[in-house]
């Protein structure tokens, strides 16, 4: 099969490498790296697994050193509109045309690794993070920062040797992928570990902590913990990103510099002014349209629906008022979190299912909703309530209204509020 000569074709070769490499592991991507010549091995690395924060955390640090003259790479995903958005190099998507390139590139390589089985053959977050170790070593980035897909020990990610390990959170989510106890998450977290390289931990659970500290003195690693580092919670570095969380982050983020500052010197005032302009799309995202007030906030797990809670309480505190909250998630594990709080705090609830193979229908949504809730339920259709760029229906000049949930929910939203043309790269995402 000859390499794909436009985007569209590109795409479609992609998308059927989505149920590719079904070999549980990382020996292909080590495989598909060292055929490449071991870009990887080309600029510095940070690598960011965890539960919740890793994207932010990686943005927030690719802010920092670029405001301090770096040139940065940033690996992240899943996407929201376009599928250039996971490898950026100073906060420059990779184009489709860069894409079609890569893949051509890509593609012989990869056909000679699943030669033999196809089960061996290279996945599509495979081709991604590939694309990514490309472009950053082509680029000359002094500095990547790399987000782990799922969990950390067997991702694709993991063929880095970064110059610091961070840890953000750990708590559950990917159960059926990375286990089902807080131990057995954060042993696969644990694993993007590198032996003598410094360790950097969030605000963890304590047996979480504990592991990730005896994984680190196994393979001979310092420890930092963010919570030791900033002990008064008033002190933490400020973000225009809302929720304490993203306190959480930007210490994180502040944090690690400081373990690089003798090999990467920051200015202390240009951080600050970094953090104050994060751009991190559907993160408590506020966007106005031309009556209304819309708000797009991925929180797909239960330590998510935590910081939902908290905003949601400063929000109705703020307007008075409860905002119109639209919803759809993706597994009924992380929808009676995410339903739990959305009811208390809803004037109205619409449920959407995202267009994902593994979405949660609207009826078990609402099967979801404790009985205690009063706001009325509504099933809708994404085409209903954002219609065409720039537009929702929902509500009336004046009113706020949330989305949230899945982060596939939030791209989809995006797309039809600043696209004309459909882009239709939404289903080309990976995680579950």
């Amino acid at each position: 099969m000859s390499a794909p000569a436009d985007y569209n074709a590109t795409r479609d070769y992609l998308y059927s490498l989505k149920y590719q490499g079904s070999k549980y592991g990382i020996d292909r991507m080590r495989l598909f790296v060292a055929a490449l010549g071991h870009p990887e091995r080309a600029f510095p690395i940070i690598h960011v697994a965890g539960t919740n924060g890793k994207g932010s955390t990686c943005s927030m640090l690719e802010a920092i050193y670029r405001a301090n003259g770096y040139k940065t790479g940033l690996y992240s995903s899943p996407h929201l509109v376009r599928q250039g958005e996971r490898v950026q190099v100073n906060r420059e998507i990779l184009d489709e045309a860069d894409i079609v390139a890569y893949t051509q590139q890509l593609k012989p390589l990869a056909e000679r690794i699943g030669a033999h089985d196809p089960d061996d053959h290279p996945s599509f977050f495979e081709f991604m993070t590939a694309m990514a170790l490309l472009r950053f070593a082509e680029a000359q980035v002094d500095l990547a920062f790399i987000e782990t897909g799922l969990g950390g020990r067997l991702d694709a990610t993991n063929v880095v040797d970064p110059e610091l390990s961070i840890i953000t959170s750990v708590s559950l989510d990917h159960i059926e992928q990375l286990g089902d106890t807080i131990e057995q998450i954060s042993s696969e977290k644990a694993g993007i570990i590198k032996p003598g390289k410094p360790v950097l931990i969030g605000k963890l659970p304590a047996e979480a902590e504990a592991l990730v500290r005896k994984v680190a003195q196994q393979n001979g690693c310092s420890v930092t913990s963010v919570c030791e580092r900033f002990p008064d919670v008033d002190a933490l570095p400020e973000t225009n990103l809302a929720g304490s969380c993203q306190r959480w982050n930007a210490a994180t983020a502040v944090a690690a510099t400081e373990i690089l500052s003798d090999r990467f010197p920051i200015q202390p005032a240009l951080t600050a002014a970094a953090l104050q302009s994060i751009d991190w799309p559907g993160r408590w995202q506020t966007i106005q349209l031309t009556d209304k007030t819309l708000i797009l906030d991925a929180s797909h797990n239960p330590e998510g629906s935590e910081m939902l809670d908290e905003n949601l309480t400063k929000l109705v505190a703020h307007l008075g008022t409860k905002p119109i909250i639209v919803a759809g998630t993706l597994g009924e594990f992380r929808a009676r979190s995410l339903m739990a709080v959305v009811s208390r705090y809803a004037s109205e609830l619409h449920l959407l299912a995202p267009d994902q193979s593994r979405a949660t229908p609207t009826d078990v949504l609402e099967t979801c909703i404790p009985e205690t809730n009063t706001a009325p339920i509504y099933h809708q259709q994404l085409e209903d309530i954002f219609p065409a760029v720039g537009i929702c229906t929902l509500g009336v000049a004046g009113d706020t209204i949330v989305v949230t949930g899945s982060l596939y929910l939030i791209g989809e939203v995006l797309e039809r509020l600043t696209c004309e043309t459909p882009v239709q790269q939404g289903k080309l995402q990976d995680t579950p």
